[in-house]
């Protein structure tokens, strides 16, 4: 996976071991921090784009993230569509809880997927919230999911 920071600059390390040297820095720094991880895609003519970030939060001090973009093939429902987007937060937050539990980080998951019936996305949520909580991840969604409705939506 390749990932990158918004600034466009490219994390050569693998993920774990970037978040772990980034922990350590913030926590040297003398910042609390939790982890939030979220997931948006866009249809785009035949194919749709995905944008996955982890975003760092410092505790009254502001955040950054890293972000993974990826490209499949158009085809899903929007169903299908969300339930994908919860599918790789997933697997993000689960490559790097053992660390964050390491290293007493909060996690969050994400899910860019509306609360109120009358949203299209909503047809998901029951199913978004079973997966990211049978995960034994904290889950949020709109409108408390800024990793994925914001920071993901602006990246995809």
């Amino acid at each position: 996976m390749k990932w990158r920071k918004l600034n466009g600059e490219r994390i050569e390390l693998p993920i774990k071991e970037a978040v772990e040297k980034t922990i350590l820095r913030e926590k040297a720094a003398g910042h609390r921090l939790k982890v939030c991880i979220g997931s948006d895609s866009q249809v785009r003519g035949t194919h749709i784009e995905f944008a996955s970030v982890i975003v760092f939060l410092r505790e009254k001090k502001g955040g950054f993230m890293f972000i993974h973009n990826t490209r499949e093939r158009a085809g899903m429902g929007l169903r299908e569509r969300m339930i994908t987007e919860v599918a790789k937060s997933v697997e993000v937050a689960y490559s790097l809880c053992d660390l964050l539990d390491k290293h007493n980080v909060e996690l969050e998951v994400h899910a860019d997927i509306n609360t109120d019936p009358e949203f299209q996305s909503n047809v998901a949520l029951k199913e978004a919230m079973g997966y990211i909580l049978s995960m034994g991840f904290v889950f949020k969604a709109k409108p408390n999911a800024f990793a994925s409705s914001s920071c993901a939506d602006k990246v995809v």
